[in-house]
């Protein structure tokens, strides 16, 4: 993708939402992706207090239990993939070891070098370490804590990958936060602050009606059926 139907200031304005919020404006605009696009396995975050990351994913594929078997990319290469420009950019890895995260590609140094590249955080199936010295600010939701890195090494970048259910490609829009992640298509950036607001209305009545004393089921046949006038 060269040319974004969207700015840097329309994938930072998504980061005023949780990505639950984000799944349910998404389910009004694209209602055919509702049971795609989103992990659907129990992460870890790095940081619960981080604010949401939103930014195009640089995809790669990384192994850890067993040295690499052949050719494979360089750190560098990596680097100069992963390199944030006028948009930021989230990196998206799949473990594909038969146990995904028994070495860690995250630490101290990669979260300090990544940052300083302009990479928001890390979305992985894979693991992560030294937990009390990530670069500040920088989210990693991926699978599980370890302590060591064993031998973990990038087999491919810029393919496909799969996080978790998850399936996104390079420059798929990502929405992340400590309860997961979201692929948001490219044509429905502009559209989600629209869709949210009219959900955050709709779920507004319910809730009003639901926290009120006395309230019964009747008060909830009235809320939704005010529901279906909100538009």
């Amino acid at each position: 993708m060269s040319d974004y139907p969207f700015s840097a200031a329309d994938l930072d304005a998504l980061r005023a939402w949780d990505t639950p919020t984000i799944c349910n404006g998404l389910e009004l605009i694209v209602p055919e992706r509702r049971a795609i696009g989103f992990t659907v396995e129990q992460m870890v975050a790095a940081d619960r207090t981080l604010a949401p990351i939103v930014g195009l994913a640089r995809t790669g594929l990384i192994r850890s239990k067993e040295p690499p078997r052949g050719p494979i990319p360089s750190r560098q290469e990596w680097y100069d993939y992963v390199e944030a420009g006028d948009l930021p950019t989230i990196a998206l890895l799949q473990d594909i070891d038969d146990k995904p995260g028994y070495g860690a590609f995250w630490g101290e140094v990669q979260t300090t070098v990544h940052k300083g590249l302009g990479v928001l955080g890390c979305v992985t199936n894979g693991s992560y370490r030294d937990c009390d010295m990530l670069a500040p600010g920088f989210q990693i939701i991926g699978g599980r804590v370890v302590p060591s890195h064993a031998h973990v090494h990038m087999v491919a970048m810029g393919g496909d990958v799969n996080v978790f259910g998850m399936l996104v490609g390079h420059d798929g829009v990502i929405h992340a936060d400590y309860h997961g992640a979201v692929v948001i298509p490219a044509e429905a950036v502009r559209r989600l602050p629209d869709a949210i607001d009219l959900v955050t209305r709709r779920e507004k009545i319910i809730l009003d009606m639901a926290r009120a004393p006395g309230f019964t089921s009747a008060h909830m046949r009235e809320a939704l059926s005010r529901v279906q006038d909100i538009h």
